[in-house]
């Protein structure tokens, strides 16, 4: 049997290493299983440039380059965007930017559009309003699934 591949939206990994928050437990039970190759996972370059984005604008340069690192040696599929996947966002930043969906999401619906993937591991509920896409919310991952996983 196949498994499922998911993509790794950046907010997972983020309140997984940061400070306490509601949805850090979840968010590290999920980076847990990621790292003990119970789930896999891909993401694309835009969530490395996110992680440096942010911890950069905050000025925790050594944060941005150690989670970026680290998240490349955890997750073996890095989906590069080329023109395919870019002209797909503008189309889908058309239809869903005045729905609230920014268009750094917008890329990895593209990218995993291009890539048959079809299920993301996020904490953004605006993922739920792409038809073809679901939502698996961190929370519920580690509610419905560590009661089972060993």
């Amino acid at each position: 049997m196949t498994r499922v591949t998911f993509f790794l939206d950046v907010n997972v990994p983020m309140y997984a290493a940061g400070q306490d928050h509601p949805l850090k437990a979840s968010c590290a039970w999920v980076m847990t299983q990621i790292t003990n190759a119970s789930l896999d996972v891909a993401i694309d370059t835009e969530i490395i440039q996110e992680i440096l984005y942010r911890f950069g604008a905050l000025r925790r340069w050594d944060i941005a380059v150690a989670m970026a690192s680290n998240l490349l040696e955890l997750v073996p599929v890095v989906h590069p965007i080329h023109l395919a996947e870019a002209t797909l966002t503008i189309d889908l930043y058309k239809k869903y930017a005045p729905q609230g969906i920014p268009a750094r999401d917008l890329i990895h619906v593209a990218v995993m559009n291009h890539n048959d993937l079809t299920q993301i591991i996020s904490t953004d509920t605006h993922f739920d309003l792409i038809p073809g896409i679901t939502r698996l919310d961190p929370h519920a991952l580690f509610t419905t699934r560590s009661t089972t996983t060993p």
